[in-house]
């Protein structure tokens, strides 16, 4: 029979907990962002957030890598509500921005808890993701103001990404990931 760990809780892997769920259920969100897109025959909006996805599942992923490494037991949970309606692409975009903007709030509670603990294995292990959402933030208003610029024409915005790529960067300093990156 296994056994559970029971190394104590602090209020840092409390929030690391449930950080683990916030990534999943962002994941979920831009599975369906992705969806609406490729539905719509726009492969590459379809591609950039397919990709988002699977980012979202691996910063899930190394945070319960570091739960194992640093022997804390590690629930895995379910995802919250997703939204799967929207009138038009100009939502879908500002929602994952917004959603990027809430991941940055939560990271930065993370790296403060871990401060205030002083702990600082766990604050130099949040650092990578606090530089990870500054990016985030950066590629989503980008792609919300191409698509301003673009005054809607998606097409256009499909150009953009063919050319720039789906933006994604150099993650090597990424921490290890659970049964490895995808």
């Amino acid at each position: 029979m296994p056994t559970i760990k029971k190394h104590p809780r602090s209020k840092f892997y409390e929030l690391l907990q449930q950080q683990v769920r916030n990534e999943f259920n962002a994941s979920q969100q831009y599975v369906a962002l992705a969806v609406w897109f490729d539905n719509d025959d726009l492969p590459q909006l379809a591609k950039y957030f397919y990709a988002q996805a699977i980012e979202e599942r691996n910063h899930a992923m190394a945070l319960v890598q570091y739960m194992m490494d640093t022997d804390h037991h590690v629930d895995i949970p379910g995802t919250g509500d997703v939204r799967n309606d929207f009138a038009d692409a100009r939502e879908l975009i500002e929602l994952a921005l917004e959603q990027e903007k809430e991941v940055a709030a939560d990271i930065k509670a993370l790296a403060k808890a871990a401060r205030d603990e002083d702990d600082y294995t766990s604050e130099q292990f949040i650092q990578w993701f606090l530089k990870e959402q500054v990016e985030e933030i950066s590629k989503m208003t980008t792609l919300l103001n191409i698509y301003d610029r673009a005054k809607g024409d998606l097409f256009e915005v499909e150009k953009f990404l063919d050319r720039e790529g789906t933006g994604d960067g150099d993650d090597s300093g990424m921490p290890p990931v659970a049964g490895g990156k995808l």
